[in-house]
């Protein structure tokens, strides 16, 4: 492993991911964990480094992390650089810690219309990973506990939104009555009970009466218990969608087409009901945290790169 020129971690609350590079900003590999800071005891940051990059720990190259580890709960806070963020903004306000090769990545704040502040860690790497800096007026969705919404121009995050799609499903269905109902493999997706949902979520409603909907069409047998945890998800994506497509049209951007930037199985649920919503939706490639990271870090003089990635 004497060719690595740099090692990039996304580090966030539940799940630590690093990456190893060449010089070239080729990937070599990567490694993930359940050491998100919400694991790491008694303030011992170092002692999980070392877990999660093992033999890679006794190598000298320097080291980039991005998410929670740079928030007040994390290894070392850094700093919200506010909208819009550029490149060049993420990369002359990084911070070092006390382990002399690790540099933390700044999250990036905003604030909305009613002048209530947004805040992101970790998604802003993503996007400057996703989002060619030639790239003009890109819209893109960022799907998770709190998924993000963000313009993206020429490099530079212009402003986002945030949206708690993913906590409060998990709250409706862990801890209310639609969760008792609920029954089916949550691992899988009943396509046509996500669409009905998506359905109600992409017209107009109240949000807290058309959750219940989950219970009475259950009642009326319009609903099989097998299918309450799909027509929830896309009920609520698809209120997102709505809420998210009015947001980006008050900025004067076009909401016609969105980037998803994302892992695992959630992305599929928004191309399906973006799909719905008569939006056009591309999903991003692997590893937008890493090739992120390894963008700040060439403009932080972290690295020099052989050839940099396009």
């Amino acid at each position: 492993m004497s060719d690595t020129a740099l090692i990039a971690i996304d580090w966030g609350t539940t799940t630590a991911r690093a990456w190893r590079f060449d010089s070239a900003g080729q990937l070599l590999g990567s490694r993930k964990a359940p050491l998100g800071i919400k694991q790491v005891r008694d303030g011992r940051f170092d002692l999980a480094l070392a877990q999660l990059l093992g033999d890679w720990n006794a190598r000298t190259a320097p080291m980039i992390a991005c998410g929670m580890i740079g928030s007040r709960q994390g290894w070392l806070e850094a700093p919200y650089v506010d909208c819009p963020a550029s490149l060049a903004a993420l990369a002359d306000r990084v911070v070092r810690t006390r382990v002399e090769r690790l540099t933390i990545v700044p999250g990036i704040a905003t604030i909305d219309a009613a002048g209530v502040p947004d805040v992101m860690r970790g998604e802003e790497t993503q996007l400057l990973g996703a989002v060619d800096p030639g790239e003009h007026g890109m819209l893109a969705v960022l799907p998770g506990t709190h998924s993000k919404w963000a313009r993206v121009d020429h490099g530079r995050v212009v402003d986002f939104t945030t949206f708690m799609t993913g906590e409060l499903y998990a709250v409706l269905l862990e801890h209310s009555m639609l969760g008792r109902l609920a029954a089916g493999d949550p691992d899988a997706i009943a396509q046509d009970a996500f669409s009905r949902g998506a359905a109600r979520g992409l017209a107009a409603g109240e949000l807290s009466h058309d959750i219940f909907g989950a219970r009475t069409l259950v009642l009326a047998g319009m609903l099989s218990p097998d299918d309450v945890a799909d027509w929830l998800s896309g009920l609520l994506i698809g209120r997102e969608i709505r809420a998210a497509r009015e947001w980006a049209r008050r900025a004067g951007a076009d909401p016609g087409a969105v980037r998803i930037i994302g892992d695992g199985p959630l992305p599929a649920r928004y191309e399906l009901a973006l799909a719905d919503a008569g939006i056009v939706a591309e999903t991003a490639g692997p590893d937008a945290a890493a090739h992120g990271l390894w963008r700040i870090a060439l403009h932080a003089g972290l690295v020099t790169a052989a050839l940099q990635p396009s």
